[in-house]
């Protein structure tokens, strides 16, 4: 059987048909991008539709690399916080034309791929510290759980503090945007959710179905809960049904209009620097996060990380020729690596509803498109779909059993890692607590030699980004 050469089905103990349902969780659980990144890109000045088609063909391509090359089920899609770096930093504050920022990111995607040819990347992957590479895999784990919490409406931002800031804000105006900055620092910045919105009931009802349906071991139990889901939403008449195939938007808009002449200049060259920051990072978190919650890791190594890196490098600079945001590799991932997918066949299928999504794209927002709230304007809930994050995080969160806890040096640079990825919402940030703390504690225990030289150079490096800020 050609699939069966072709992704090693037996050798990675899968089969066929879980590797499909692995492909189609993973894309249910990210089909939320297809309209979150042209919702997010139009308001820089994009065409929505021409930055939706992007999308799905920048997530597809992407994809079908990390399939064929790295045969890893792994999807990529254009990142969440890349975009908004994009288009409320790099465009709207900075003033970058949105066709110069399509520039920088392909530029971007140059860089990512000469450091990963040079096998820097990879080693970067292979000198993470045991500890830590676990510590991510459980704080990936948590993120996504936070993120699942979000998009169901069970955990809100809490904005008690801001009524004294609106209140001092009518006798003076002009200290408003002070007070909303150290309104950031405020204690209980989350608080549990209004439990009686139509929306976090469904999400809730996914969570306990999709949870038992774990508990009596059913195949598929994710994908099941999540179709479960979606039919008691319909019935509910929360879940709209709006037909199933719809005409493709055009790419004209954006394809090729990339701004060569001032996305070279040394004066965009910080941003460019940014950009290969955050997806260096994020995908090397997300790769370790993933590899150890699959068992792809072999001795504390990722195999064919060279592959799989160059995946979202070859994803970036094909996005921005096609008119979108950085690609990188999406921690929801998980979701289809919990479902059973352990080769690149299942990324084959995430990569196929990608491309299908452009043609049935009100099929993709019903499942993906997230739930209106009340008459608020733009907030949406993703009760579909919020299910299976939660539950997967709590699946990813066993690796927390690996970490040395008796050893300090080695624990509490990993809890770090653990607490920090959730709370900055950013894998980069996570990683950076533990990237800095971890040679600062070996050092204070008298064991720096057991930290390897690319380490302490990591270290540092975060330290310095911070630093200059």
């Amino acid at each position: 059987m050609r699939l069966e050469r072709l992704f090693r089905l037996a050798e990675n103990g899968t089969t066929l048909r879980t590797e499909v349902a692995a492909g189609v969780t993973t894309f249910m659980a990210m089909a939320y991008i297809i309209f979150v990144q042209p919702a997010v890109l139009s308001q820089a000045g994009m065409d929505f539709g021409a930055v939706m088609a992007a999308t799905c063909l920048s997530a597809a391509a992407a994809t079908f690399v990390m399939a064929f090359a790295a045969n890893y089920p792994i999807a990529l899609a254009p990142g969440m916080g890349e975009n908004f770096f994009f288009a409320f930093t790099v465009v709207l504050a900075m003033g970058v034309p949105w066709r110069t920022a399509l520039g920088i990111v392909f530029i971007s995607g140059v860089l990512f791929l000469f450091l990963t040819l040079v096998r820097l990347r990879e080693r970067i992957v292979d000198a993470v510290p045991g500890s830590l590479k676990n510590g991510i895999a459980v704080g990936i784990g948590v993120f996504i759980t936070f993120i699942g919490l979000t998009q169901a409406g069970l955990i809100v931002r809490n904005n008690a503090p801001l009524a004294p800031i609106a209140h001092a804000a009518e006798r003076d105006p002009a200290s408003l945007l002070e007070r909303l900055r150290l309104f950031e620092y405020a204690g209980g910045a989350v608080k549990l959710g209004p439990l009686g919105e139509p929306a976090t009931l469904l999400a809730i009802f996914g969570v306990l179905v999709t949870a038992a349906l774990l508990v009596r071991r059913v195949r598929g139990a994710i994908l099941l809960g999540m179709a479960a889901t979606a039919l008691a939403g319909l019935a509910a008449g929360l879940v709209e049904w709006r037909g199933a195939v719809a005409a493709p938007p055009s790419l004209a808009p954006t394809f090729l209009q990339m701004d060569w002449r001032h996305a070279l200049t040394l004066g965009v060259l910080p941003v460019t620097l940014v950009f290969l920051y955050m997806d260096m990072f994020d995908t090397i978190g997300t790769l370790i996060g993933i590899g150890e919650a699959g068992g792809f890791m072999r001795n504390g190594r990722l195999p064919r990380a060279r592959q799989a890196l160059a995946s979202d490098a070859v994803g970036t600079m094909i996005g921005a020729a096609l008119g979108t945001s950085t690609v990188t590799s999406f921690v929801e991932s998980a979701a289809g690596v919990e479902a059973g997918g352990r080769t690149g066949l299942a990324s084959v299928v995430t990569g196929l509803l990608f491309c299908a999504a452009i043609f049935f794209s009100p099929i993709a927002r019903m499942i993906g498109g997230g739930v209106a709230v009340g008459a608020a304007d733009g907030l949406f809930l993703y009760p579909v779909t919020a299910p299976a994050l939660i539950v997967v995080g709590a699946m990813m969160a066993r690796s927390v059993v690996r970490i040395a806890w008796d050893d300090y040096a080695e624990a509490i640079p990993a809890f770090l890692v653990v607490i920090g990825i959730p709370l900055t919402y950013s894998i980069a940030d996570g990683l950076a607590f533990g990237f800095i703390s971890y040679p600062v504690l070996k050092l204070a225990g008298g064991r720096g030699r057991e930290v390897s030289a690319l380490v302490y150079v990591l270290g540092g490096i975060f330290l310095l980004r911070y630093l200059f800020l």
